[in-house]
């Protein structure tokens, strides 16, 4: 059956960083003529890195993302409002789930697009419709849609979190705050702030070498590490656009400092396309998120991954000064 009220058109744009998938598909809706590696860059996310002791895959979403994803947004063109709920923490959490079933239903009902988290696996999905039961919705694994999903059951799984957000256009800031603020929370990530990060995952040069670590002792997990090396790959390709599309929005003000960038962050992305290429994933073999894997080569890999990064983050910080 199809959704009682729904957006027609709405649905995400598939990429390994769902999050920002599910905001350039309502982007796309509104029309907002913002480029993938703006919204990469803009928001920092090109230049981060979060890595579990054991590379689990929960790396690429299990951190603080509010001051970049969130607070960086309205500098490149929107911002996202929403409901936020965890079983664990709120005493009200039910009150809250249902809060997040109005404030979705009401933004769906203006033609405001939405996107919340864990609608199935744990990822974000666009929502692009309702019905008495609850949310219809587009994203990894479910392209097109199904639904609906009762909305009294996110938030049932074991992380136990709601976040119904929606996506509204605004006016943007001028390409030099765009950049400057970028990098400049970019480097604060990289030194794994503790309000940032959770414990027992490490940021920026750290994670390079717990990930290496992991994968030479063999305690890394196959399943994570491949999804691990899929998103931080399309991150440093954004990352390498971000800094192209930002030296022709500030031509002269900074032309050496951001060709020696983009050099450096190509070659972090060379080297971890390599690394996802030898581990794809889902792991051809079948393994589960359990089991581990031992591999030499991809450390060696992950290292030198970060030994560039050390140095792309120097001249990172050169920029910040210049800009």
């Amino acid at each position: 059956m199809p959704p009682t009220k729904q957006i027609e058109g709405l649905r995400w744009s598939p990429r390994w960083v769902s999050h920002l998938g599910c905001v350039k598909g309502c982007l796309d809706y509104l029309g907002a003529d913002i480029s993938w590696a703006w919204l990469y860059g803009g928001t920092a996310h090109a230049f981060i890195i979060n890595i579990h002791e054991v590379v689990c895959p929960s790396g690429p979403t299990a951190w603080h993302y509010g001051p970049l994803l969130l607070d960086l947004a309205p500098n490149i063109g929107y911002k996202i409002e929403g409901v936020y709920a965890h079983r664990a923490k709120d005493a009200d959490f039910a009150a809250r789930q249902e809060r997040a079933w109005d404030y979705v239903r009401g933004c769906i009902d203006e033609g405001i697009p939405c996107y919340g988290w864990e609608l199935a696996i744990p990822e974000f999905y666009v929502i692009y419709g309702y019905d008495e039961v609850g949310y219809y919705y587009s994203g990894a694994l479910c392209d097109d849609g199904p639904g609906p999903k009762p909305w009294q059951e996110v938030g049932a799984s074991e992380i136990g979190a709601v976040e119904m957000c929606s996506v509204e256009r605004w006016e943007p800031a001028p390409a030099e705050k765009v950049v400057k603020d970028a990098l400049a929370a970019a480097l604060k990530h990289a030194k794994s702030p503790p309000e940032w990060i959770y414990p027992k995952y490490r940021s920026g040069l750290q994670a390079f070498d717990l990930w290496a670590d992991a994968l030479k002792n063999g305690t890394a997990v196959h399943f994570g590490h491949a999804f691990n090396a899929a998103v931080w790959a399309e991150c440093r390709a954004e990352a390498e656009a971000f800094l192209i599309e930002a030296k022709e929005r500030l031509a002269s003000r900074a032309d050496v400092l951001f060709d020696e960038a983009i050099g450096y962050y190509s070659a972090v992305h060379s080297i971890l396309k390599n690394v996802a290429e030898l581990h794809p994933f889902p792991p051809p073999d079948g393994s589960g998120q359990d089991e581990e894997l031992t591999s030499p080569e991809s450390a060696a890999l992950v290292w030198e991954a970060g030994a560039v990064e050390q140095q792309a983050l120097e001249v990172l910080e050169q920029l910040v000064k210049c800009l």
